[in-house]
Formats: C-alpha cells, sequence, structure tokens
C-alpha cells in the first residue's frame, strides 16, 4: 500500500492552497499511489480568526477541488482538513475522505479541540470558534478498514481502540503541532499510538513558516505496528512517501496478542 503525504505551507486564500497543492503534485504525474494524504487545515492560516472567513459547507469549491483530485490521481484521498461551516452556522475542523473515483464516502470532525495553554510556550483555543465532533471515523478500502484522526485527537487512546476494535489497519492523521508541543511529543506519540493499537499510522503537518502566526513543526511521519519510524520529513515542504507492509499487522498481532487485554468499547455518541 503506496501513501504520499504533501507537507506544504499554508497560504492566505483557499485557492491558492489549493494551487500549492497542485504544484506539488505536478512532478508525480504518472505515479500510482494509492493514498494521498493532506495537512491539517490545508486551505487557510491555523488561526481562529481565519475560520469563520474560509468556512465552506459540504459540497463547496474546496470538495469540488479534492474530488477532483482523487479522481485525476487515481488514490484515495484523506484532504487533510478544512473549516466546515453547517446549515446551522456552527463551523467544525473537518477532513473528507474520497474513494478512487472521487465520490465523498466520509468525513472526519475533529473530536478533541485544540485548547492548550502551555506555560512559557504555546496557547491555543479551538473551541473559542470551533464545535466538536462526536464519532470515530472509519471507511472501507481493497487493503482492508482504515481510519481517520485530526491532531490533537491523537493524545485520546480511546479513540484508537474503539477503531481498533472496529477493524482498522492504519490511521491517517491530519495534524499542525507547534513548536512547542511538536519537539516535545510529535514522533513520540505517532509510535505510541501505531505500537499500542499494532497498526500503521500517517502523519501529515504544513510545513514550517516562521512568519505565519502559527508556527508548525512540520515533520510528516510514517511508524509501523512495531513502534518504529518508517519515513519522517524534516520542516520543508516536500511529499513524504512510504510503502506499507500490511502482513507486519498480523505478524506483530500474532507474536504479542493484544486482543486478550483490551478493554470494553468506549461508547461515543
Amino acid at each position: 500500500m503506496r501513501i504520499l503525504a504533501l507537507q506544504k505551507k499554508t497560504w492566505e486564500s483557499p485557492r491558492d492552497n489549493m494551487e500549492a497543492v497542485k504544484r506539488l503534485l505536478a512532478g508525480r504525474q504518472g505515479e500510482a499511489p494509492d493514498f494521498i494524504l493532506l495537512p491539517e487545515i490545508f486551505t487557510c492560516p491555523y488561526d481562529n480568526a481565519a475560520f469563520p472567513v474560509y468556512a465552506q459547507e459540504e459540497g463547496g469549491e474546496v470538495c469540488v477541488f479534492l474530488s477532483d483530485l482523487a479522481r485525476e490521481t487515481g488514490a484515495w484521498l484523506i484532504g487533510g482538513s478544512v473549516p466546515e461551516r453547517d446549515r446551522e452556522g456552527r463551523i467544525y475542523n473537518t477532513s473528507y475522505i474520497y474513494d478512487r473515483q472521487g465520490a465523498l464516502i466520509g468525513k472526519h470532525r475533529k473530536i478533541h479541540l485544540f485548547d492548550i495553554d502551555v506555560e512559557g510556550g504555546q496557547y491555543f483555543c479551538e473551541s473559542d470558534v470551533l464545535s466538536p465532533g462526536t464519532r470515530p471515523t472509519v471507511f472501507d478500502t481493497e487493503f482492508g478498514r482504515m481510519g481517520v484522526c485530526i491532531c490533537f485527537d491523537i493524545r485520546f487512546p480511546d479513540l484508537f481502540i474503539r477503531m481498533r476494535q472496529e477493524g482498522v489497519r492504519a490511521v491517517f492523521v491530519p495534524a499542525a503541532f507547534n513548536m512547542t508541543t511538536g519537539p516535545a511529543h510529535w514522533e513520540t506519540l505517532f509510535r505510541s499510538r501505531a505500537l499500542d493499537q499494532q497498526i500503521f499510522m500517517i502523519g501529515c503537518s504544513p510545513a514550517r513558516d516562521e512568519s505565519a502566526s502559527y508556527i508548525a513543526y512540520g515533520h510528516s511521519i510514517v511508524t509501523d505496528p512495531w513502534g518504529r519510524v518508517l519515513a519522517e520529513l524534516d520542516h520543508r515542504e516536500g511529499i513524504l512517501e512510504a510503502d506499507l507492509d500490511l502482513d507486519l499487522i498480523d505478524r506483530v498481532r500474532r507474536q504479542i496478542p493484544l486482543e486478550k487485554g483490551l478493554p470494553v468499547r468506549k461508547e461515543f455518541s
């Protein structure tokens, strides 16, 4: 299973960011990845002030772009995340998921909003503007069942226990850790969730931009069921690529059969 994660800088407007995705993929024409993953909030600045300005309802310009991209590349597409406005005016941090034909087959609304105040470090409160999602997100492919979560969701093991119990073999994570939490926790969390659930984890960050109001850590990453880092970028723009041997999941689970000790499933509303 071949994956590409596009680590790009974030520009001001959705159209500029969509063009940036096209430019980044322009040199990869003719390749046939199975999955493409974009970063968290890839269409506008990661800023509470920007979310209401650039939020779109499902089916808007960004959704059309993502559908076309999936169809043109022939890949499953996890469209990073974008500010989504629902019909009641609530705004969510939402990841749209498309199949190889460009059909929208699911979406994940970030469940755990990024509300932190690190002494001497980062302050951010997504809940000032955004509403939380309520459900884990899984979808079926020819490679088996996959999961999606967004950034801060990765810190909550119960969510991943639930996804494993639903048969997930890899989880795609659009994320935008910052220069406080990134160096401290990024790799550790991806290795931990891969190890404790014996799955592949694929994380895609924006590239670092020192001039931005929110400076992303970068370091898009892939970790395997043994807890190893298979591939990782630095902070600059680029494409992370990896070939995942899904048979490794079954080999690891036979050797260390964690199912015997898994807790009772936690129900989400």
